[in-house]
């Protein structure tokens, strides 16, 4: 059950989002998954960083380096072999992170098994992750939107490869949506930041949380 909204401490939403987490059971070995999925653009690596951090810095897993230019969705196999399965065994993964500039992957960085380990990125809801996750969150912002908000940050540079992105992202989504199966929807108000309970989410007259901050951190 979703608590109420506090209205006193700061970060309400946050804070109270990371206690509801710190109350679920582990998901993948000993790791409390929690995926964060939404459009390119919704605000989704902001979101996460703010939760880690109440989360007293969990680790974020960002799929940006996990997926390339090869492969903008086509990772599955990767993350399971090289980050779920071990964590699932308790022990440290490894990736290598994907460099977009240089078109190549890194040195292999660990993770080790940690209480809630956040996975940020579109597709991070996907089917194959789905039963691996503590809890899904999308960033319910209208995918034009989220885009359009993307393209501005990347500017004129990037713009083939967002013509790119678009078909590629449609496509996945097309086949393997993420938004119904979110366990909470996190939406961005004037004042901040709003969590509703999502389409596979059981508790539907939850409260919706707050949390203030400036709109134009969000992106």
């Amino acid at each position: 059950m979703l608590p109420s909204a506090l209205t006193t401490a700061p970060e309400p939403a946050i804070h109270d989002l990371a206690s509801r987490i710190r109350r679920l059971g582990p998901s993948c070995g000993p790791v409390r998954l929690v995926g964060v999925d939404g459009h390119a653009g919704s605000g989704k690596s902001t979101f996460a960083g703010l939760l880690a951090g109440a989360l007293d810095g969990a680790p974020v897993l960002r799929l940006d380096d996990v997926a390339s230019h090869q492969e903008l969705f086509g990772w599955t196999g990767r993350l399971l072999s090289e980050v779920v399965e071990p964590l699932g065994r308790g022990e440290t993964a490894h990736y290598s992170p994907y460099d977009w500039r240089a078109r190549r992957f890194g040195p292999p960085r660990p993770l080790p098994p940690a209480p809630v380990i956040v996975v940020e990125g579109v597709g991070a809801g996907r089917r194959a992750l789905r039963p691996h996750l503590a809890l899904l969150l999308w960033m319910d912002l209208p995918r034009e939107e989220s885009w359009s908000r993307g393209r501005e940050r990347d500017g004129e540079e990037q713009r083939e490869f967002w013509d790119g992105w678009v078909r590629a992202e449609s496509e996945h989504f097309a086949g393997d949506p993420s938004r119904p199966f979110a366990d909470l929807l996190v939406r961005q108000r004037k004042e901040g930041y709003e969590l509703l309970t999502g389409p596979a989410g059981t508790d539907d007259s939850a409260a919706p949380f707050t949390h203030g901050d400036d709109p134009s951190a969000l992106w």
